[in-house]
């Protein structure tokens, strides 16, 4: 960790704060737009990711300077520090934190920010640190039984309790105050290939998680109690016996059984309606056209709302038929209220992972608006009349190979959009890349879950910040970022500052106009690993962004 000079001065002058213990999270901050703190996923429940916040804005931008940097580290004994104290949980033996390419933990989660302290995770791994001048307080790593190892995207926190998913498929409740844990429960099979990498989303008194899956399994949200860990309702993706809604859109009740339609990325919540709305992932096999798949294939891609209390569905809205490339639409939807076609309207946004935008009615799940927002996606002929695009089937994969963008990446994917109501867009991170598909398995018992197929990555067109005008669906402007390829950042940060801000291919922290994409100021990071994020604290406001295993954070001075 390393303290900047001013901050050494303020603290000899008796200036800065002494550190006070954790304190319980007032579940009132959930329900409000988000402004000092950051007590939830996206910053507060309509998942914009805009602050309310306007110290740092377009007028002194240009004087943001850095903080504070913290490094963390992973396994047993590593809290960072002498004085740290790292608790160590688990069922599994490994004393090390098993990232996906190996090394040190990379951080791509949202952080918490809470009464002054920051709550951060990575796979295997949860932190305390201190948000004024990025000291470590606690550290807690969970010895794993294995399980995918691709990321962690943050914790849930409910009064003085915090909630983490891990990859070997535990539900982990720590004391937010020790890092101490209170329990840890079973929330899937690690042996049917299941794992967990969302970040719980607190709602009242449900716990909302959901699980990821790459063969063949069904896909599900759940509500756990905050105190027990113990399922309050449960809700499959998929239809699973007979007479469930949406059996008919499958070939067989088997084929259904095993659809997948995983939900790993957290969704939103309208207090008004109970409704916590979300995006379900893609159908099984993902790539090959067995009998057991024709149809449909509700309820995978799809954008859907639950009753937050029953688990009950309300609406849904299938964003893509019998969807054949493994494009997920499990982004983040944003809820705004807005004007559309000169009337009020409560309206969620989503810009799918296939390449299209998309804008529907929140409370009724009725279609407004469909755009492409990606300009190279060939894989569809069309729209229809319900707004779906129609898939072009030579787009599939095929024996001779087939020519299909988005490439299996996505034209956008986990990293989070944000929407300006001050503008009136959503911002979205874009890679406009080009792949051939190759159909290797024709037999579709060998196909199961992404098995059948070879991807060849062919090209790309570069990466992108998109513009999006949710009442059109059309591109307002585009920034593209240096490089010829690689994904469109790590997702995205708004402010009443009038900035946007976003971590570039070069490692750059970037804020930039959010009407026109103008580059206001940068900062070199070497690397930006997750969406950057804003909070203010004894009178200053601070933007913070992670760069694998370090966080950096920048105020005016």
């Amino acid at each position: 960790m390393m303290r900047i000079d001013r901050l050494l001065l303020m603290a000899c002058a008796g200036v800065i704060p002494v550190f006070l213990a954790a304190q319980a999270l007032d579940p009132a901050l959930l329900t409000k737009p988000l402004a000092d703190s950051w007590p939830t996923y996206s910053g507060d429940y309509s998942g914009k990711r805009y602050s309310a916040l306007t110290q740092i804005n377009q007028s002194n931008v240009k004087n943001l300077t850095l903080a504070w940097i913290s490094r963390v580290s992973g396994g047993t004994g590593s809290g960072g520090g002498r004085d740290v104290p790292t608790i160590v949980g688990g069922e599994g033996t490994s004393e090390v934190s098993l990232g996906p390419f190996g090394g040190g933990p990379n951080v791509r989660c949202s952080i918490l920010e809470v009464n002054g302290i920051l709550y951060l995770s990575a796979p295997d791994n949860a932190w305390a640190v201190d948000a004024r001048d990025g000291r470590l307080i606690w550290h807690y790593f969970w010895k794993t039984k294995g399980g995918t190892h691709i990321g962690n995207r943050g914790l849930g926190m409910w009064g003085d309790w915090l909630y983490m998913e891990t990859p070997d498929d535990y539900l982990v409740c720590l004391d937010a105050k020790t890092g101490k844990e209170r329990w840890h429960k079973v929330i899937a099979d690690l042996n049917l290939q299941y794992f967990s990498t969302m970040a719980p989303i607190v709602i009242g008194n449900h716990i909302l998680i959901g699980t990821g899956n790459d063969l063949d399994e069904p896909g599900y949200v759940e509500a756990r109690d905050p105190e027990t860990g113990e399922v309050q309702w449960h809700w499959n993706a998929v239809p699973t016996k007979k007479g469930d809604p949406g059996i008919d859109t499958w070939g067989s009740l088997d084929g259904a059984r095993h659809g997948a339609g995983n939900v790993w990325i957290p969704g939103s919540y309208d207090p008004e309606t109970h409704l916590y709305i979300f995006g379900t992932g893609n159908p099984s096999p993902a790539y090959t056209n067995p009998p057991s798949r024709a149809g449909d294939n509700l309820f995978t891609c799809s954008i859907v709302a639950l009753n937050v209390d029953t688990g009950k569905m309300a609406w849904y809205y299938q964003i893509a038929p019998h969807e054949t490339h493994d494009w997920d639409s499990t982004e983040t939807p944003i809820l705004i209220d807005g004007d559309f076609k000169g009337k009020p309207r409560k309206m969620a946004l989503h810009a799918d992972r296939n390449g299209y935008y998309f804008t529907l009615d929140r409370l009724t799940g009725e279609h407004l608006v469909t755009g492409k927002f990606s300009e190279a996606a060939n894989w569809a002929n069309g729209i229809n009349a319900k707004g779906q695009p129609v898939r072009d089937v030579k787009k599939d994969s095929t024996v001779a190979g087939s020519l299909v963008s988005p490439d299996n990446g996505g034209a956008t994917n986990w990293p989070p959009a944000s929407y300006s109501p001050q503008t009136g867009m959503m911002y979205v991170p874009t890679s406009e890349a080009f792949a051939m598909y190759y159909l290797t398995e024709t037999d579709p018992r060998g196909a199961m879950g992404l098995g059948g197929k070879d991807e060849v990555g062919v090209g790309t067109l570069g990466a992108y910040l998109t513009a999006i005008d949710y009442k059109t669906g059309k591109i307002a402007w585009r920034h593209r970022y240096p490089g010829s390829g690689g994904f469109g950042g790590n997702g995205l940060l708004t402010t009443a500052g009038k900035l946007l801000f976003g971590g570039d291919m070069g490692g750059n922290l970037v804020a930039f106009d959010p009407a026109n994409g103008k580059i206001l100021w940068h900062s070199r990071l070497g690397q930006v690993s997750n969406a950057p994020e804003t909070y203010m604290l004894d009178g200053h406001q601070y933007i913070l962004v992670a760069g694998g295993d370090t966080l950096f954070s920048f105020t005016l001075y």
